[in-house]
């Protein structure tokens, strides 16, 4: 393990505890509509077989499991290093109908490796889903959100978790993170086709999905 995964992997094991009701809290509880519109998306794919990789406490697997109750749901969690690693999954090519990822692919040290084994294990004709943290685009909403990123979510952020630390990397991961067309870019380098992109609560959050070729 790197010394940036382990850093990440030892900051979202500090917040664990009190993640879920953290995070419930400091979106005002919209990560549940996040969610419940990716897995209305999964669910138009009628998966047979599916991969929540990053899955932590299991929020979008559960919400998966309600609307496909006969699908199979691997979930993959990459704080637990015996259960997965995101540049080497545990599973054989083409193992699943779709793979699915919530607010993780920005944590991982290489999305672009990540985003090829992911593809290796999806099915050809096979879907990916991606529901990330990103910036708005409208420059008033984009100053506004960056305000409140980097001044008050760490605040708020360890009142809650203790830990100020892990909601000082949120801030900075997310600047950082490929998104929109960029991410789409990089899908399609890895083996996928037909990527879109859907920003969701005036972009604050994107909604990608993709095809295996």
């Amino acid at each position: 393990m790197t010394t940036q995964a382990a850093r990440v992997r030892e900051m979202f094991g500090s917040i664990a505890a009190r993640y879920d009701i953290a995070n419930h809290l400091l979106s005002c509880g919209i990560d549940f509509s996040w969610r419940e519109r990716a897995a209305r998306i999964v669910t138009d794919w009628h998966p047979h077989s599916i991969a929540d990789l990053a899955t932590g406490t299991g929020d979008l697997a559960l919400a998966l499991q309600k609307k496909l109750p006969d699908a199979e749901i691997a979930g993959v969690d990459f704080l637990q290093p015996v259960l997965g690693d995101a540049m080497n999954l545990p599973f054989g090519d083409g193992s699943f109908d779709c793979v699915t990822i919530a607010f993780g692919l920005r944590n991982l040290e290489n999305c672009t490796a990540a985003l090829g084994e992911m593809s290796r294990v999806i099915k050809s004709n096979g879907h990916l889903l991606v529901l990330e943290f990103s910036l708005p685009t409208t420059p008033i909403l984009r100053a506004l959100y960056r305000f409140y990123l980097h001044r008050c979510l760490p605040l708020l952020g360890s009142s809650l978790t203790g830990e100020k630390n892990a909601y000082d990397y949120l801030g900075d991961s997310i600047e950082e993170f490929p998104s929109g067309e960029a991410m789409c870019q990089l899908m399609v380098e890895n083996g996928f086709t037909s990527p879109t992109f859907k920003p969701l609560t005036g972009g604050i959050v994107t909604i990608y999905t993709a095809t295996k070729q």
